[in-house]
């Protein structure tokens, strides 16, 4: 009887060990697709020493390793896509993956209450009406649209499905059915966003006419973690381009919308022109002229919202009012 305790104690550790093994995918995995153990080393050295670490580092980064050329860096990103999942996993995965997520107290029950729950407050509800049009593009609507499925690329790690399950119960739609309509992936770098787009056309290819909607929260979060400086600028605005240009042709192509939010920064200049709202959108002329229809979302009193139509081919400037209320 002891024996059979032991035995079972033996194999419960060793089934935490391989959870806590699945958590991450080591470096040394590359050594099976070619990459020997010298450059695996320089890699470690360097601080990446996860297969999704690399995912998560730029080319132009992983060149300025001490002996990782261009031609090896390629390799390494090549062998790294083979162990790695592209990305994209539908939001019922997704949620099931949040379950595993754990709190830890700060010692107050007031402050872990505080903590724990609630509203998820935004400054201007850009993210949440993201959320919304997830929910949405799937309702039946005018002219015969059918409703249809959404790709969510996620640069600044808040999609949340539980949101989403909220925002159903308003439009009585089944959780499950709604979250399998939703393939969700999180971009870690600006190179990992541009790549996420060949996925989402592809999937788009796959799927002719099923998919209506790609959406992209924030458009500009992470070149401006890669792009740092003026002397980057160039670089930016030109992958930027070409990211816009991609957009445009996927949007055409198939027949879907796209739906990217920004973020807003102080314009300095705005002030000696005594303008009411000195704040400019990042990204520049760019990605001005690459949107059709832009909106300006900014905080009201409370609860409210206000939108303004900013610019627009065939819509006047016009305002409005809305709220965020509940659990959102």
């Amino acid at each position: 009887m002891m024996e059979r305790s032991d035995q079972m104690l033996e194999d419960d550790e060793v089934e935490d060990l391989d959870e806590e093994e699945s958590f991450f995918q080591d470096i040394d995995l590359l050594q099976n697709h070619g990459i020997n153990v010298a450059d695996i080393k320089k890699l470690k050295t360097a601080g990446i020493c996860t297969i999704k670490g690399i995912q998560m580092t730029t080319r132009k980064r992983m060149c300025d390793i001490k002996g990782i050329s261009e031609a090896k860096m390629e390799k390494i990103k090549e062998a790294a896509a083979k162990l790695e999942d592209h990305g994209f996993v539908t939001a019922l995965s997704y949620a099931v993956k949040r379950k595993s997520c754990f709190r830890i107290t700060t010692g107050s029950t007031e402050l872990d209450k505080l903590l724990g729950g609630g509203i998820e407050k935004f400054r201007t509800g850009k993210t949440q009406l993201s959320h919304t049009l997830c929910v949405t593009t799937q309702l039946p609507g005018a002219n015969d649209y059918p409703g249809g499925k959404i790709i969510f690329i996620d640069t600044e790690n808040t999609f949340r499905p539980d949101r989403l399950r909220d925002i159903a119960d308003r439009f009585n739609l089944d959780h499950n059915a709604m979250l399998d309509n939703v393939l969700y992936a999180r971009a870690y770098t600006s190179e990992h966003q541009l790549e996420l787009l060949d996925y989402a056309a592809a999937k788009f290819h796959e799927e002719a006419g099923v998919f209506k909607l790609l959406i992209i929260d924030s458009i500009m979060a992470l070149f401006r973690v890669d792009y740092s400086g003026r002397g980057e600028l160039a670089d930016r605005q030109q992958k930027l381009a070409q990211m816009l240009s991609k957009l445009q042709k996927i949007s055409e192509e198939y027949n879907v919308a796209v739906f990217v939010t920004n973020q807003m920064t102080a314009d300095p200049g705005a002030t000696m022109s005594f303008q009411a709202d000195p704040k400019k959108p990042i990204g520049g002329h760019i990605l001005a002229h690459a949107s059709t229809t832009r909106i300006s979302l900014r905080k009201g009193r409370g609860e409210n919202r206000i939108g303004k139509i900013y610019d627009s081919p065939d819509m006047p400037e016009n305002e409005a009012t809305f709220a965020i209320s509940g659990v959102v």
